[in-house]
């Protein structure tokens, strides 16, 4: 599983100040913290950037670059600033994002292919988010997977993402995303990238909650054949849930009912409560959030308690 550190993101306060300072130092402490977390690319999130996004690019790019060597993923819609980052990355980089409206759909793609860039595509269209994961991976049949391989991206440089809505009033949403997946990783072959803005589905939520959930929501997507998530490396939980999936961990309870969600999620089969050791904490909490994130329980914010 590949974690494009999220961190970089302008509605952090302090991004936010760095950016408006230009502040080096405190953009380079957070790009080699998450590097050293365990990020193997990053997104720069610098918002919509209309006036100022090429000069941005052109101070942050090369201020990273001076202390990670990972990848970088240009998270902006002001596409002259996309343009000023492709021109100063020393390594492939990816575009972030297109979706399946008209505009977006024509403008953005060629600009990836331009610089050999990957391309994030989100499934949607004018029309906004559908529910269903049919509705989803048709947009991305009818209209990205065409337009990405007609402007010349190749399909292993091109990330579909189901998008992640959160469980904080959208909660119908988040197993239609984890099916969307799964549709195109078994019913493509070959199969584009996946990817998904992993803290979405914890959005609002109260933050002794977010980890759980986003973590709960990660073996999930795991199993379903997800190959990246944006994502925060700084969250030991999360990162340490990744490594219990991928080395078969199941020395712990919580390690053991995860790796059962994995697997049974993988396999369309249910995760029963005979699976689940109701006197352990931690397996009760995640259980519980299993339930909220496939729908069948209302998500409140005392939903631990209940």
């Amino acid at each position: 599983m590949l974690i494009i550190g999220e961190n970089i993101h302008i509605i952090a306060p302090a991004v936010k100040e760095a950016i408006a300072n230009r502040d080096t130092a405190a953009i380079q402490r957070l790009a080699k913290s998450q590097v050293e977390a365990g990020a193997q690319m990053l997104d720069l999130n610098i918002g919509p950037q209309k006036k100022e996004g090429p000069e941005v690019m052109r101070w942050l790019v090369p201020a990273i670059q001076e202390v990670v060597d990972v990848p970088l993923s240009l998270d902006t819609t002001n596409l002259e600033a996309i343009k000023t980052g492709l021109e100063l990355v020393n390594k492939p980089a990816i575009v972030n994002s297109t979706s399946a409206e008209p505009e977006r759909l024509e403008k953005v793609p060629p600009v990836a292919a331009e610089y050999g860039a990957g391309l994030v595509a989100l499934m949607m269209g004018k029309g906004g988010i559908p529910v269903t994961a049919e509705e989803r991976v048709q947009i991305a049949i009818d209209y990205l997977i065409p337009r990405a391989l007609e402007v010349g991206i190749p399909l292993d440089k091109l990330y579909l993402d189901p998008l992640a809505m959160t469980v904080a009033g959208c909660q119908e949403y988040a197993p239609h995303a984890v099916e969307a997946i799964r549709y195109i990783k078994q019913g493509m072959d070959p199969a584009p990238l996946t990817t998904i803005g992993l803290s979405n589905v914890s959005n609002t939520v109260s933050p002794e909650k977010r980890s759980l959930i986003n973590r709960t929501y990660l073996v999930m997507l795991m199993a379903v054949g997800l190959d990246t998530a944006i994502a925060d490396p700084l969250d030991s939980e999360l990162m340490e849930t990744i490594r219990i999936i991928e080395q078969r961990d199941d020395s712990t309870g919580a390690g053991a009912l995860l790796l059962k969600i994995y697997d049974r999620t993988a396999a369309m089969e249910e995760v029963e409560p005979s699976d689940v050791d109701m006197s352990d904490p931690d397996q009760v909490a995640i259980w519980k959030t299993l339930q909220v994130l496939l729908n069948r329980v209302i998500f409140t914010d005392s939903y631990l308690r209940t």
